[in-house]
């Protein structure tokens, strides 16, 4: 088992997963998903037709 976490395969693998995790957090959206937005107005907009 210490062979393999000390393994070229296995530092290459964790090391890409925490470049990709910490540029997941910095390349977050700022504003809300469109979605939810669109989910929101229109049931509003629904219930004031009525």
């Amino acid at each position: 088992m210490m062979a393999f976490l000390k393994s070229d395969l296995f530092l290459r693998f964790m090391g890409g997963f925490a470049i990709g995790a910490v540029g997941m957090f910095l390349l977050q959206p700022e504003e809300q998903p469109v979605l939810s937005s669109t989910a929101i107005a229109a049931t509003s907009t629904h219930d004031a037709a009525l």
